[in-house]
C-alpha cells in the first residue's frame, strides 16, 4: 500500500473522496476479520487510516475495566512505538475529554487546544485533531480513536469525522467480541486450574490412608518417585489400591498438568488392546471408520498406567517393549513412526518372577517394567489401618450421598475381625451397603453383620463333598468360587466348568480371594 498524497490546490472530488472512504472501510474490516489480538488489529486499523486515507499520528486507546482509566493500546507515526504505559483519567487532556463526553472532538489547529497535553510526544501541532469514542453496544465508550488529517477545510474534516466513526463502530464490534472470547477464556482457564486442583486433592497423598509401617514405607517410596520419570511397577493384591497409588505418583509429580490415562490390560484381547494401545488408521480393520489415537498418544507429555499388565499375551508383550524402550510407535494400518514423550506406571497382583521362570512372561519386559517396584500390603496385613479407613470411607460416602453418616467402634471392631480377601476394596463396597441399609446414617454393628461380614472365628468352613447350589444369591463369591472347588474335588478345570469360567478365571479368584489350594 502507498501513502495517499493530495498536492496542494489538487483536493480530490466528492467522488474520489467517497471512493477512498469506502476503500479505507473495506480495509478496516478486512483487518477486523482477521485476528482477535485487539494491540495488532488496532495498530494496523491505525496503520490502514495512515495510508489509505492520508489521516497520521492515528492514536487507539481502550478502558481498563479494574481502574476506570484509559489504556493506550497501539500508535501510529514515523519512528514510534508504543510508550511502556500511558493512561488517561475520564475528562483527563483531549482523549479523557472525549471519554466523558462520549462525542467527537475536531481541533482545527492542535496547538489552540489548552486542554493537549502532548503526553506521545509525537503529533504535529500545526494539524487538525480529530477524536471518536469507540462503543461497544452500551451507552459508555470503552476507549478512542484519534488521529490527525491534513490541513483542509471544516467540510473536509466532517467527512472526516464521520469516517473515523464508521471505524470506531467497527472496532467497537471487535473489542466486544475479544473481551467476550478472552472472559470465556479466562473462565474456562479458572474453571481448568480449579479442576485440577481438585482433582489433584482427590488423588493426592491425603487420600491414600494409613500409618502402619508397611504404608508408611509406601508413602515414602511414591513420594521419593513421583519426583523422577522413573518407571514404577506397583504390586500387589486385587482391592489394595494400586490406581489410587498410581494416580498420587502423577499427581505429585513434574507431569501433574498433562494427561493422566488408563488402562486395565486384561480387560482387552490382543487385537483391540494394540488398538487401544498404539491407536488405529482409518480403513485399519473391518469398523474402523476413522483415525483413532491411542493412549500412548492421549499420554505424550503425560503419564500412561497399565493395570493388570501380567494378564498381557507373549506375543503383545514383545510390541509393548518395543515402545518403551524406544519411545516409537506405529498405529495399527500406519506407516508412519510416532515418537512420544510418556512415563510408564504399570500394576499386577502376579508373581511376575515365577511367570518370567515358567516362560510366561519376557524377561527383558519384566525388568523394563521393574525399575521402581512398590509393594502394597493387603488390608489383613495393615489392620490397624481399618479404623482410619473405614472412617475415611464413611465421610467419602457421606458427600456422595449428600447425607451425614457416622460409623460407631463397634462396627469397626466387627469389621477389624473380618479377614478383608477383597481388601480395601471391599471394605469400600460393605460400607457402602451398610450406607444405604442404615436409614438414620448409622453404621453400626447390626448393619455391619446385614452386609454379610462376620468375624473369622465365627465364620465356618464349607464342608468337605457338601453339594452346594452354585446359584444360590446369599453366597458371596468367594464362599462359591470354595463350593465348586469342593464339588470338583479340587479340579481347577473342573470347578471351572461348574461357574461357566476359564480355568484362568478360577486360578485367579484362587489367588485374589486368598482361597487356600488342597491338594487332592
Amino acid at each position: 500500500m502507498n501513502d495517499v498524497e493530495y498536492p496542494p490546490g489538487k483536493q480530490p472530488g466528492r467522488e474520489q473522496r467517497l471512493s477512498v472512504q469506502l476503500d479505507t472501510l473495506y480495509r478496516v474490516s478486512e483487518v477486523l476479520n482477521h485476528s482477535l489480538d485487539l494491540n495488532s488489529i488496532l495498530k494496523q486499523v491505525l496503520e490502514v487510516l495512515h495510508l489509505r486515507a492520508n489521516m497520521s499520528h492515528g492514536m487507539a486507546a481502550l478502558l481498563d475495566p479494574a481502574s476506570g482509566e484509559l489504556l493506550l493500546s497501539a500508535v501510529h507515526a514515523p519512528g514510534a512505538s508504543l510508550p511502556p504505559t500511558i493512561s488517561y483519567r475520564e475528562g483527563e487532556g483531549l482523549t479523557g475529554r472525549i471519554l466523558k463526553s462520549g462525542e467527537p472532538l475536531v481541533a482545527s489547529r492542535l496547538a489552540d487546544e489548552p486542554q493537549f497535553l502532548d503526553r506521545l510526544g509525537l503529533y504535529n501541532t500545526t494539524l487538525p485533531f480529530i477524536g471518536v469514542p469507540i462503543f461497544a453496544g452500551n451507552d459508555s465508550p470503552v476507549g478512542v480513536l484519534a488521529a490527525q488529517p491534513p490541513a483542509e477545510g471544516r467540510a473536509m474534516l466532517e467527512e472526516r469525522v464521520q469516517l473515523m466513526e464508521m471505524i470506531a463502530n467497527l472496532m467497537g464490534n471487535s473489542v466486544r467480541l475479544a473481551w467476550d472470547v478472552e472472559h470465556e477464556r479466562q473462565t474456562l482457564t479458572n474453571e481448568r486450574d480449579s479442576l485440577r486442583r481438585a482433582i489433584k486433592a482427590e488423588h493426592g497423598f491425603d487420600n491414600v490412608v494409613g500409618s502402619s509401617s508397611s504404608m508408611r514405607r509406601v508413602f515414602e517410596q511414591v513420594r521419593q518417585v513421583a519426583k523422577w520419570d522413573t518407571t514404577v511397577l506397583i504390586r500387589g493384591q486385587s482391592g489394595t489400591g494400586k490406581e489410587l497409588i498410581a494416580s498420587a505418583i502423577h499427581y505429585n509429580s513434574p507431569r501433574a498438568n498433562a494427561a493422566f490415562v488408563k488402562l486395565n490390560c486384561a480387560a482387552l484381547p490382543d487385537n483391540l488392546l494394540e488398538s487401544e494401545l498404539f491407536g488405529h488408521e482409518k480403513g485399519a480393520f473391518t469398523g474402523a471408520t476413522h483415525q483413532h489415537k491411542g493412549r500412548f498418544e492421549q499420554a505424550d507429555g503425560g503419564t500412561l498406567f497399565l493395570d493388570e499388565i501380567g494378564e498381557i499375551s507373549p506375543t503383545f508383550q514383545a510390541k509393548l517393549l518395543r515402545v518403551l524402550q524406544e519411545g516409537e510407535l506405529q498405529r495399527v494400518g500406519g506407516t508412519k513412526t510416532l515418537t512420544v514423550d510418556v512415563r510408564i506406571i504399570a500394576a499386577t497382583n502376579r508373581d511376575l518372577e515365577a511367570e518370567v521362570a515358567s516362560g510366561d512372561f519376557r524377561e527383558d519386559l519384566y525388568y523394563r517394567l521393574n525399575v521402581m517396584p512398590i509393594q502394597v500390603p493387603p488390608l489383613s496385613d495393615r489392620i490397624e489401618d481399618l479404623p482410619a479407613l473405614a472412617r475415611f470411607l464413611v465421610g467419602k460416602l457421606a458427600r456422595r450421598q449428600g447425607r451425614e453418616l457416622e460409623i460407631n467402634d463397634n462396627a469397626v471392631r466387627l469389621l477389624m475381625q473380618h479377614h478383608w480377601p477383597g481388601n480395601v476394596r471391599e471394605l469400600e463396597n460393605c460400607l457402602e451397603r451398610a450406607a444405604i441399609m442404615s436409614a438414620d446414617g448409622a453404621i453400626d454393628q447390626e448393619v455391619i453383620r446385614l452386609t454379610g461380614v462376620v468375624s473369622m472365628e465365627s465364620r465356618a468352613p464349607l464342608p468337605m463333598s457338601t453339594s452346594v447350589d452354585l446359584d444360590n444369591p446369599e453366597l458371596d463369591e468367594r464362599d462359591r468360587v470354595m463350593a465348586a472347588l469342593e464339588q470338583a474335588g479340587w479340579v481347577q478345570a473342573k470347578a471351572a466348568r461348574l461357574l461357566g469360567m476359564t480355568p484362568r478365571q478360577v486360578a485367579y479368584r484362587i489367588q485374589t480371594l486368598d482361597i487356600p489350594v488342597r491338594r487332592i
